[in-house]
């Protein structure tokens, strides 16, 4: 179906999230007026407008609509995998133990730096089509296997390329402060100054970043060094997110809210006063249960403080070759759900709503008049279900701009 033949889609359920995700908004037998990529007009199909009766009329037999997902924390493109380290945590050994062993996120660098961006882009195209057919409509992919200034440019023409390919929007994060290469190892400071921050100007000058990340961590690097990366950003006017508080407590999260960063991401060790930070500069906290997951952590992320303080949380696959190599968003909404105690209202939030504001997207995430058209359509009576299934996919159709 073009974009220029406006329709509605009747005899459903629809979860609007009208409210900005608090409460599922849900309209039961409703209609969703689409014309031109946009949402014209949503509610009860009695209360149907006249001016919308002569469109084309799409009956749903009764299925759920959401606003489509978001997954708005991966790092899909990569090269090798690391099945190996896998198993080397199985037989004993820590993340922090694997990273230090010359593993982690510095054997992935190996790998992607040998690879053309033909390669990057084709291996990642089988994760992204996973999070596709699971109704994802907007992917961020994350740039940081590359620590050096040729291969972080080519990271990130390959997420580019990515949304070329597929009916996706891509939107790309520049990640050089994600780990030492081998090459610096011990000269941190220099890596930054020498590597991470001039890539980043480059990376800024082709058109590549739509914002900028890095890894505050006791294995990666410190608030300060984190904060010259932010000053450049701030510079560039390009808007900050941060893996923080995920091992350890190293104050990431109060250097982000700073910066007004758009997201806090894992914040498994995060304190009240960082939820209070976070509440303060509006930033979501992005929930990553793949990782928590994979590397069998045991300090969960502090849930009841972002609620008390309206944190708004998101849910996101944090896809990666080491510790979360996860292409599922449902199962990612049923991990939030079983090991974080959320409730399904919050994770469809975490997957629509609040992932659109973590990725600074105004125009996504629920169903209203004036927003893009992304939808899911499922076959499910109610929008419990898609949290509650464990590797079950029930997408019956995915809109993407209007177009079905």
């Amino acid at each position: 179906m073009s974009h220029s033949e406006p329709y509605v889609l009747t005899d459903a359920r629809i979860a609007t999230l009208a409210n900005g995700g608090d409460g599922y908004g849900l309209i039961e037998d409703g209609a969703v007026a689409v014309n031109n990529g946009r949402i014209a007009w949503v509610g009860g199909q009695s209360a149907l407008p006249d001016e919308y009766a002569s469109w084309r009329q799409l009956p749903q037999s009764g299925r759920l609509i959401t606003p489509a997902l978001i997954d708005c924390h991966t790092h899909i493109v990569f090269g090798g995998n690391r099945a190996l380290e896998f198993e080397m945590r199985l037989n004993g050994a820590s993340y922090e133990e694997v990273a230090r062993a010359g593993g982690g996120i510095v054997s992935t660098v190996r790998d992607t730096r040998g690879a053309s961006e033909d390669e990057l882009t084709h291996w990642a195209l089988p994760r992204l089509d996973a999070l596709i057919a699971e109704g994802a409509t907007v992917v961020e992919v994350k740039s940081g296997y590359g620590l050096d200034v040729e291969t972080e440019l080519r990271m990130l023409r390959a997420a580019r390329d990515l949304g070329e390919r597929r009916a996706v929007q891509i939107k790309t994060t520049f990640l050089g402060a994600h780990a030492t290469p081998k090459e610096y190892a011990g000269r941190e400071d220099a890596y930054i100054d020498e590597v991470c921050i001039p890539a980043l100007r480059a990376a800024h000058r082709e058109g590549l970043v739509d914002a900028v990340d890095g890894f505050c961590e006791n294995i990666a690097f410190s608030p300060e060094q984190i904060e010259r990366v932010f000053k450049v950003a701030r510079d560039l006017n390009l808007p900050v997110k941060l893996h923080a508080e995920q091992l350890s407590h190293q104050g990431g999260t109060t250097l982000a809210a700073r910066f007004g960063a758009l997201s806090v991401d894992h914040v498994e060790y995060a304190t009240d006063a960082d939820a209070q930070a976070m509440a303060a500069s509006g930033s979501v906290a992005v929930i990553l249960p793949g990782a928590f997951y994979t590397i069998r952590e045991t300090q969960a992320p502090p849930i009841d403080l972002f609620r008390k303080h309206g944190v708004p949380m998101a849910l996101a696959t944090d896809c990666n070759p080491g510790s979360s190599p996860l292409t599922s968003l449902l199962l990612t909404m049923n991990m939030g759900c079983t090991l974080f105690r959320m409730t399904p209202q919050e994770a469809l939030a975490g997957v629509s709503y609040n992932a659109a504001q973590a990725l600074g997207i105004t125009d996504r995430g629920r169903i209203a008049a004036g927003y893009c058209a992304d939808l899911a359509i499922w076959d499910v009576q109610t929008p419990g279900e898609l949290a509650y299934r464990i590797g079950f996919n029930p997408l019956h159709k995915r809109i993407v701009g209007g177009v079905v």
